[in-house]
């Protein structure tokens, strides 16, 4: 399977897995779970850079939110006491189901991120949660918002650099709910419909706060702006419910495959919207 890889280097630190990235070029691959390598089989990779050795396996505060390190595995963040807690738990639920046992033992987050998969499973509740991709290069480190991460299938923003971590900030308190759903052909596949919500309501029961994002509808992970507007400012009812799916039913761009139709799949993305938003309003005290 890797008969043309022709190094395999496993830096001390971070500057050095750096540089071996900029000297190897477009030949160069991370590995650390190595579960999306492994399948793609890419031809072209002539050396994999192991990062597992880089202290980067860490879920830990930073300031009010929390900073999730790229080499943490799925399993750990599933498993984790305060990711269970943080925000309804939809960052754990994600995680928990990314495939098998043995999967989840390996892949890790820093990998589900980079891979760039539109149907990638933590990359839709991060984004609603409006965490922020760090990456290393040359000149340090550098923070952008994961909205911006991601430039097409299998194509990020990194451009030579090395993902580090994702900070995730803390979320609005008070009213508030958050949801992820996932639709799959088996609890193992990935999914074919993936959705991420969260709101804050004010004392009155309005929107104040409405983030929605949308997994495997799209060329890349999407934030449904559209539906998020429509939601903000008005009190929260199962018509605002109903006009907020379709907004994002129309925001989604499917396209059909072996797994599901397009129209299939934007049919499913307004329903595990309204699920979604339903279950918020639940949490935050809403009877619809």
């Amino acid at each position: 399977m890797f008969d043309h890889v022709e190094a395999f280097h496993r830096p001390r630190s971070i500057p050095e897995a750096v540089r071996l990235l900029r000297l190897k070029g477009r030949g160069a691959r991370v590995v650390a779970g190595g579960t999306d390598v492994i399948v793609q089989a890419d031809r072209e990779i002539r050396a994999l850079v192991d990062i597992t050795g880089l202290g980067l396996d860490y879920i830990r505060k930073n300031g009010d939110g929390w900073a999730i390190g790229a080499t943490a595995t799925m399993s750990s963040v599933a498993n984790s006491a305060a990711m269970r807690a943080f925000a309804a738990g939809i960052i754990a639920a994600a995680a928990a189901t990314c495939g098998s046992v043995q999967l989840r033992n390996m892949a890790t987050v820093g990998g589900n991120l980079a891979n760039a998969s539109p149907a990638a499973d933590l990359a839709i509740p991060l984004l609603a949660l409006d965490a922020t991709a760090v990456a290393a290069g040359e000149r340090g480190r550098r923070g952008m918002p994961l909205a911006d991460f991601f430039t097409g299938p299998g194509k990020t923003s990194l451009d030579g650099r090395l993902l580090v971590e994702v900070l995730i900030p803390l979320p609005p308190r008070g009213r508030t709910g958050w949801s992820f759903q996932k639709l799959g052909r088996t609890e193992v596949d990935i999914s074919l419909v993936s959705l991420a919500a969260g709101l804050q309501l004010d004392a009155k029961g309005r929107v104040k706060f409405a983030r929605i994002a949308m997994g495997a509808v799209g060329p890349m992970p999407l934030r449904a702006r559209a539906a998020e507007q429509t939601l903000a400012g008005h009190a929260l009812d199962e018509n605002l419910i109903g006009a907020a799916a379709a907004a994002a039913a129309r925001e989604a761009q499917p396209i059909s495959d072996l797994r599901a139709s397009a129209e299939y799949r934007r049919d499913m993305c307004g329903a595990l919207t309204a699920r979604a938003l339903r279950e918020c309003a639940r949490q935050a005290g809403c009877s619809l």
